[in-house]
């Protein structure tokens, strides 16, 4: 059984811009066939020109060009264009793979566009700014006086020294470790701030997406790099809210050429305040989706995933008083749920919250419903996640 666009598209009140799918867990077969499957009905149906996944968005600048351009081949675009090893999924291959078969002998403007909206960050690092920093720097030095550039490439070489000490894993729990807040990595912020001013200054029309996306990733870099530097109780905070706010600033500028589908975690896309515990501790930040859809407002659609069972991870049937326990009662395996039909299932009150044996996944929390357009209910998930061939 599939998820019929007709029954998602009936839920809005029109077409958004953006569309945004989450998930509860990472890396599931069935997940990311039920995802596959209404994107290419949302593009072949609705119009949608572009497909973002939570993936490095410099990274995904390569799968952009595999399925628009055929430059290079499916396994290339696979091994270097994700991060997170999300290119080992086959869920994903297939994603790619349909993409490029799509797009085949479509003129330009009818082409399906892949990106990744996610910085580049890992759970344990961030990325070195010195590739977006060098490649924005040669990039306007083509295009512009000498003398209008803040530095030149010398010293940029200077300052960022060597990639070690902003990619040291140690960073991430002990704060001396980082370089983020180093005289070096100050100075970086302006020179990075003042190369983002002379690109708009230059050129602010259309047609520079790249060089856009180049400087949006190196101050957010720099900042989040200050960040790991801190030894205040808001560290977290800042660390989490600063890559959210990155994603955003993506999904905004791929809205600006088109409508878009996304697909991420529900933390990262749900309107609400998201939060974790990190150290002992709760941490809240506002998600990407938050941050787009305040932008958005009636532009932006979100749709979470919710499951039934996830039993090769412990996950058993749900408690018939949770939210996924009402779902889990319906007959059908696979199906959209819109608020009016929900507050049908749950009648007057408050469903309990689920509570998971498995860190890996997060149930849908009953307090954020009135910020859901629909839910996508998947009642079982038995095949476990498989590399790609």
């Amino acid at each position: 059984m599939t998820v019929a666009v007709d029954d998602v598209m009936r839920l809005l009140p029109g077409r958004p811009q953006l569309l945004a799918l989450g998930e509860p867990t990472h890396g599931e077969h069935v997940l990311l066939e039920v995802r596959n499957d209404l994107f290419r009905q949302l593009v072949e149906r609705a119009g949608y020109r572009t497909i973002a996944i939570e993936t490095d968005c410099l990274r995904g600048l390569i799968v952009d060009d595999y399925v628009t351009s055929g430059v290079g081949t499916l396994d290339e675009a696979m091994e270097r264009g994700f991060s997170h090893e999300w290119g080992a999924f086959e869920g994903n291959r297939d994603l790619v793979r349909w993409m490029r078969a799509h797009n085949e002998g479509r003129p330009p403007a009818a082409r399906v566009r892949f990106a990744g909206f996610d910085g580049p960050l890992e759970i344990t690092a961030a990325a070195s700014p010195r590739p977006v920093l060098t490649a924005l720097h040669a990039h306007l030095a083509e295009r512009v006086a000498a003398d209008l550039l803040p530095c030149t490439a010398e010293t940029l070489d200077r300052l960022l020294g060597d990639d070690d000490r902003w990619t040291e894993p140690a960073a991430m729990m002990d704060p001396s470790r980082s370089a983020g807040r180093s005289p070096e990595a100050r100075e970086l912020r302006l020179l990075a701030d003042d190369l983002v001013a002379l690109l708009d200054m230059h050129d602010p029309r259309e047609g520079q997406q790249r060089a856009r996306l180049l400087g949006r990733t190196a101050t957010g870099l720099l900042r989040y790099h200050f960040w790991m530097a801190d030894r205040s109780p808001g560290r977290l905070a800042w660390l989490l809210g600063v890559r959210d706010s990155m994603m955003a600033a993506n999904l905004l500028a791929l809205t600006d050429r088109g409508p878009t589908l996304v697909f991420a975690h529900n933390g990262h896309l749900q309107r609400e305040r998201s939060s974790m515990r990190m150290g002992g501790s709760p941490v809240e930040w506002w998600s990407a989706g938050a941050i787009a859809g305040a932008r958005l407002r009636d532009d932006y659609a979100f749709l979470a995933t919710a499951v039934g069972t996830i039993r090769h991870h412990g996950v058993e049937i749900p408690p018939p008083d949770t939210l996924e326990g009402h779902l889990y009662a319906v007959s059908d395996d696979r199906f959209v749920v819109g608020p009016h039909r929900l507050a049908a299932l749950l009648g007057a009150g408050r469903p309990s919250a689920r509570v998971s044996p498995w860190y890996g996944y997060a149930p849908l929390d009953p307090a954020h419903l009135t910020g859901i357009d629909g839910i996508v209910f998947v009642k079982d998930l038995d095949q476990v996640a498989h590399p790609a061939r």
